[in-house]
């Protein structure tokens, strides 16, 4: 089944040579020129994934992203690839916080945006590497479900985007292992860190916010302060 993939980008010009890439390369394409255009062909052609301009007339990407992410069902759970102003980090870093999968700086080749794209879908639907179902993983009353993709904390579901989820389990895999930024990035199979690229720690403090008491105090995840992070392996 093609896949389905949305643009909500006001450059018609950029868009339409967008389209034609992605449709070559075997995706399904539908643009919308403004974010209220945008959110309602979401419920329309229901996307896999949304590329999504922070810079839009009618209304700011990030409001989009947040209008996305908190709709119900599988519409909230639509993965969310953000456009960014070059040399903003700011922009990312909110991007990221609100819920987006992964972004791409502007100007961009379309073959990085190609590979981007594959690698947010292959991490939304990648199913489990051995013959059988995985063992669920429990610390405490966390409890982490890598068939279903779920976790949740006293039987609360935990709401983390694709991305997030493969981080976790990165770490929850090796608990009690210290493990650098660069370590967890290239457990998960994502893009190389960049430098002074804050996103690994932006999507840690996500994380924490959905599975700690209290995400100012963590239990589960801690910082190894110069080094990066560790999952501890006692837990509540």
């Amino acid at each position: 089944m093609t896949q389905q993939l949305l643009m909500i980008e006001d450059d018609t010009r950029l868009a339409t040579m967008v389209g034609e890439y992605l449709r070559q390369s075997g995706y399904g394409f539908t643009h919308a020129v403004d974010g209220g255009k945008g959110l309602e062909a979401l419920q329309s052609c229901k996307p896999d994934l949304v590329i999504l301009d922070l810079m839009l007339p009618d209304m700011d990407g990030l409001e989009v992203c947040r209008r996305i992410k908190g709709l119900g069902g599988d519409a909230g759970r639509t993965a969310v690839l953000m456009l960014t102003a070059k040399g903003d980090p700011m922009d990312r870093i909110v991007g990221l916080e609100i819920g987006a999968d992964d972004y791409l700086p502007k100007p961009f080749e379309p073959r990085e945006l190609l590979a981007r794209i594959r690698a947010v879908l292959r991490r939304g639907g990648e199913a489990p590497s051995t013959g059988g179902s995985q063992q669920a993983m429990r610390f405490g009353s966390l409890e982490i479900d890598r068939d279903a993709r779920t976790v949740s904390v006293s039987g609360k579901v935990c709401e983390l985007t694709s991305y997030q989820f493969d981080l976790l389990v990165a770490l929850a895999e090796r608990a009690g292992r210290v493990l650098s930024r660069d370590q967890i990035m290239e457990a998960v199979r994502g893009r190389e860190l960049e430098a002074f690229d804050r996103s690994i720690d932006v999507h840690m403090g996500r994380i924490r916010s959905a599975i700690e008491l209290d995400a100012k105090d963590p239990k589960r995840i801690l910082t190894v302060r110069g080094v990066g992070y560790v999952f501890a392996k006692q837990q509540d």
